[in-house]
This record gives structure tokens, sequence and C-alpha cells, in this order.
């Protein structure tokens, strides 16, 4: 059974938090403070709990500090309502994010959803634009050479480049990816493709076109050479 940890300040949301997950079969621990936290010791969880203001280190810059080692899901807890801000967070390697209060429903929600993509094993992996995408490792490369995507990043890349041509929404591209529907996501979406794009291009590669007013879809192969 997956292991969750939930760092945040608030003793109280932290046994909430815990009671709600434990109810659905997860190992839960909490933590008041990330700053004793090592990378290595978050190994051990599937994935992590993070509130954003904290006092020491902010869930930010715990999130930088261990996201090279750390492998999961981070979503991160915030009464932070400027778009700005949440979406600084997602660039420095967070997954999601849900705004405080939240109801414990949306939360098992969203976690659910996050475990069940990691649970998923996919055996086959496929070529689009000169980019291969392993799903069984979950990773991407260009030329033998891998490409630093968060898993946030590459299961979005990884789907629209699995129909190439194919125009999604905001809110499709979420739900595809993450498995929970829910307003106010659109800024996560949006900076996900901003640092897809930014690290293909270090390739020379462009393949993600914005649709104005509707989306984002994956040109057609033929468009950009493979390899």
């Amino acid at each position: 059974m997956p292991k969750i940890l939930v760092i945040d300040d608030d003793q109280d949301l932290l046994l909430l938090v815990k009671q709600a997950l434990t109810r659905d079969g997860y190992t839960v621990d909490t933590a008041l403070s990330s700053q004793q936290l090592t990378a290595s010791a978050c190994r051990f969880y599937q994935l992590l709990l993070v509130d954003i203001m904290m006092p020491g280190e902010d869930g930010f810059a715990f999130c930088q500090r261990i996201r090279r080692e750390f492998d999961g899901p981070i979503i991160f807890l915030t009464a932070k309502t400027n778009d700005a801000a949440l979406v600084r967070g997602l660039g420095l390697g967070g997954d999601d994010y849900i705004k405080k209060p939240f109801s414990l429903a949306e939360l098992r929600a969203r976690v659910n959803a996050h475990l069940r993509r990691e649970s998923r094993q996919p055996l086959h992996a496929y070529e689009r634009s000169g980019v291969l995408f392993n799903l069984s490792e979950k990773k991407a490369y260009v030329k033998g050479k891998s490409i630093p995507f968060t898993k946030g990043e590459f299961q979005l890349a990884a789907h629209l480049a699995q129909h190439p041509g194919q125009v999604y929404t905001k809110e499709q591209l979420y739900e595809a990816v993450f498995g929970f529907d829910a307003s106010g996501d659109d800024a996560a979406v949006t900076e996900h493709i901003k640092n897809i794009r930014a690290k293909l291009k270090e390739f020379s590669l462009a393949p993600i076109v914005t649709v104005w007013g509707v989306g984002y879809k994956w040109q057609k192969e033929e468009v950009f050479p493979t390899y």
C-alpha cells in the first residue's frame, strides 16, 4: 500500500488529512516542518503533500531541494491565490496544488488520481517528432539523451504526443493526465506546457502548438524529423 508524507505546520490539519487518507487504506506519516527531512528519507514515500507557507524552509525550497532524488508526485497545499506564485512551485518540480480551504473529498480524489497514474505500468514506447517516450520508464529521450521532465511534464507531453494533431483544452489535459477534473487548474497545465517547451527547445524541437482560444496540440509527426 502506498505511503504518503504530509508536511504542514498546522497540527489540526495534519490530523484531519491523516485520518481521511488512512481511511482510504494509505499509510500516512506527518511532519510539522520539512527542515529535518532528507531526500533519502522521502524516497520511502510514493507521494508528498507539502504546505507552501511554513516557517524556516517553505514548501517551494523543500521541493527544489529534494526533487532531483525524489521521483514521486508532490502536491502543494496552499492558501495562496496568486497564480504566479502557484505556477512557480510547478516550475520547481511540483506536480499539482490544492488551494486551502479544501474539502477532504477533493483531497482524496486528487491523491487517488495521482497514485493511480503512478501505479500504471505501460509496456510500450513510441517516438514522435524526434522524441522517444519510454512509458515503462516514464522518461523521454532525444538521440539517446534524457529530457529532464518532471512526472507531470512527462505525462502531459506523452499524452499530447500519443495523439498528434488532436487539440485538447486545458481542462481535458488536466483530467486525462491527473484523472481529476476541477476548476482553477488552468495555471497548472499552462506552467507544465511552458516547462515542456523550454526543455524541448534545448534540443531545437518545438512540436507543441497553441490553438488560440482552445488549447494545445502536438504537431503531426511528419512536420518534424525523427531520429
